[in-house]
């Protein structure tokens, strides 16, 4: 199984636009046949060092992982939008 962890930091973090990012993120359930466990969620505590969004995502395989990343819903819908509205993007992938 890999784990694939994206933090996200709104350029603009007003409650409508997490509101629009979190469901953009969590419409990819159903859409991606690779994935097997998605999770999309706003930061509460707010602090300095806090990003704004996290999306927690599982796949079978690595090969699942990149599959995903080159889905046309993927990468045709849900990247061009975190790009529009994000200042800051970071990830981490690992097997377990």
């Amino acid at each position: 199984m890999v784990t694939h962890i994206v933090l996200f930091k709104l350029s603009d973090p007003t409650a409508d636009n997490l509101a629009a990012t979190q469901a953009k993120l969590l419409s990819m359930q159903g859409k991606i046949p690779q994935l097997r466990h998605l999770e999309a969620g706003i930061d509460v505590i707010r602090s300095e060092r806090s990003y704004d969004i996290a999306l927690f995502t599982r796949f079978d395989s690595l090969g699942d992982l990149q599959e995903y990343q080159v889905h046309p819903y993927h990468a045709g819908e849900v990247v061009p939008h975190m790009k529009s509205v994000c200042s800051s993007i970071v990830a981490v992938d690992y097997e377990h």
